[in-house]
């Protein structure tokens, strides 16, 4: 069986972690699209305060089947 897949691009954040901004993204995108299949992680960034992390941004590539 062959499948058509279509990539999005998102930004998911957290001010915990890297890879809670990536559950983030994630979490938000499963609520209206369905067959999410993979992810890349694309770029990671952060926003500082005073020296220390403050803010995570983590932008991925995710893949779906379409219907």
């Amino acid at each position: 069986m062959s499948h058509t897949y279509k990539i999005i691009e998102l930004v998911g954040s957290s001010p915990i972690s890297s890879d809670e901004a990536i559950k983030n993204a994630i979490a938000s995108a499963s609520q209206s699209l369905h067959h999410l299949r993979w992810f890349q992680v694309v770029e990671t960034r952060g926003h500082l305060e005073a020296g220390l992390i403050a803010h995570w941004q983590v932008t991925v590539k995710v893949g779906f089947t379409l219907d």
